[in-house]
């Protein structure tokens, strides 16, 4: 009992850094716009992927089902509605992944001030490598790559259950706010993480060892993400939260005029 509540405890831990996130990206006017330039491009650009998608889901369901073709019509149409759920489904899981890895890269310089910003307030960034954001590109890049095709690999099974009634349209959809939250985490704390000269490993190993923290955190952001335009604002408050949430699994203060220790705790 005492285990599932601090497990609870810890999951609405990482809700509240997210939401403190958007406090403080809130509080400067001047980050605002500077964090919704990415974001905007990333939209438009997954927009028309969305487009697209749409618009040819009715041949890619009935591509993938070359199988049923003899069927009759009713369980043709079952098993085409499934298949379209499931391309849908990993659509929203690849998606949003992707759009947080393009975000993240095209905005690096940005949304590196944002975070710097907030660990400044909070008595500044111990194991700082202090590199410029042009010398951590294409190892951000290899992270984000690296990040996309394990969702690829989550995506597969994901669409499989896609094919079962009722399964489907449920439990796929909550597995892949679960997934698709663990991996938006582990993306979006690559900022701290990297400016500290910690990698993807670090990052995954840190995290894991406060899952139900980096869940509350992700899933929220996950889940706002599917709202339309709603990811302008929500992904620079996130890189905010994930800063916040970089602290807390490091060991280091996320509260207000306390400086942080001279050393990280691993």
């Amino acid at each position: 009992m005492g285990q599932t509540r601090s497990t609870w405890d810890e999951f609405f831990a990482g809700f509240r850094l997210l939401g403190r996130g958007f406090a403080r990206y809130g509080r400067s006017p001047g980050l605002l716009l500077l964090g919704m330039i990415p974001a905007v491009i990333s939209l438009v650009l997954l927009g028309v992927a969305w487009f697209f998608l749409i618009l040819f889901i009715d041949d890619l369901a009935a591509a993938v089902t070359w199988f049923a073709d003899d069927w009759s019509s009713t369980w043709r149409g079952v098993v085409r509605f499934g298949a379209g759920a499931g391309i849908l489904a990993v659509g929203v899981l690849l998606s949003i992944v992707s759009y947080t890895a393009l975000t993240l890269l095209i905005g690096d310089p940005f949304y590196e001030v944002i975070s710097e910003r907030i660990e400044a307030d909070l008595g500044g960034t111990p194991g700082e490598t202090d590199l410029p954001w042009y010398r951590t590109f294409f190892k951000n890049l290899a992270d984000s790559i690296r990040l996309i095709l394990l969702g690829v690999a989550f995506a597969v099974p994901l669409f499989l259950l896609g094919f079962v009634p009722v399964v489907g349209q449920t439990v796929v959809p909550v597995l892949n706010a679960i997934i698709g939250g663990w991996l938006i985490a582990v993306e979006l704390t690559g900022i701290p993480f990297n400016r500290r000269g910690l990698r993807l490993k670090d990052r995954r190993q840190l995290l894991r060892a406060h899952r139900p923290l980096a869940l509350g955190f992700g899933i929220p952001v996950f889940l706002l993400l599917l709202i339309p335009l709603a990811a302008i604002v929500v992904v620079p408050a996130a890189v905010a939260g994930s800063t916040l949430l970089t602290r807390r699994v490091l060991g280091l203060s996320t509260e207000e005029q306390r400086h942080a220790p001279d050393t990280v705790v691993p």
